[in-house]
């Protein structure tokens, strides 16, 4: 259950949030709604967001699994369904997008996205731990621009996750949008 009321004053800036994320995710995402409480900081990780959209050094694809490793390894459910969804609707792999929280007993990654997922968990942990032959060994295979981009990424994502996680804001059914629905009589 939130921590904080999902009901923000009805501000113009809160009704075209909520108009803007009603268009682009098909529902009102509970984070919107908790910043709605703080004009700055809704307006800030907007502007944050939509500069984060930009980054293009790292491949789509490694960045979402770096992303919800991290998201996995911090425990934020909102994250993780959020993520399942805009994974999914990018064209990622069931299979890949299911394992992320085992992707170390999984068949479904190659030795690179294992690297990056290892990468994010070992950034997300407290404190971090990631070792020098791992970041090596990533710098080299996604050049230097891509390598700084996926740490960033991490770190990002561990804002958001704790955010979230602290604001005790949970999954919204975004990956059951995604699950093939059972046939009649099935």
């Amino acid at each position: 259950m939130a921590r904080i009321s999902l009901t923000p004053p009805r501000t113009l800036l809160n009704r075209l949030t909520a108009w803007y994320s009603r268009r682009t995710y098909g529902k009102v995402i509970d984070p919107l709604l908790a910043m709605g409480h703080n004009r700055r900081v809704l307006m800030t990780d907007a502007r944050f967001e939509k500069s984060l959209a930009r980054w293009n050094a790292l491949d789509s694809g490694l960045k979402e699994l770096a992303v919800m490793a991290s998201a996995a390894a911090i425990g934020c459910s909102w994250c993780m369904d959020f993520g399942y969804w805009l994974s999914h609707n990018q064209g990622m792999a069931p299979d890949k997008l299911r394992d992320v929280p085992r992707w170390r007993s999984s068949d479904a990654y190659t030795p690179l996205e294992r690297d990056v997922m290892e990468y994010a968990e070992a950034m997300s942990a407290t404190p971090p731990a990631v070792e020098d032959d791992l970041a090596e060994r990533l710098r080299r295979r996604l050049g230097e621009a891509a390598f700084v981009e996926l740490t960033a990424m991490v770190a990002v994502e561990n804002l958001r996750s704790r955010i979230n996680s602290a604001l005790g804001l949970t999954s919204q059914g975004f990956k059951d949008s995604c699950e093939i629905p059972a046939r009649p009589g099935a």
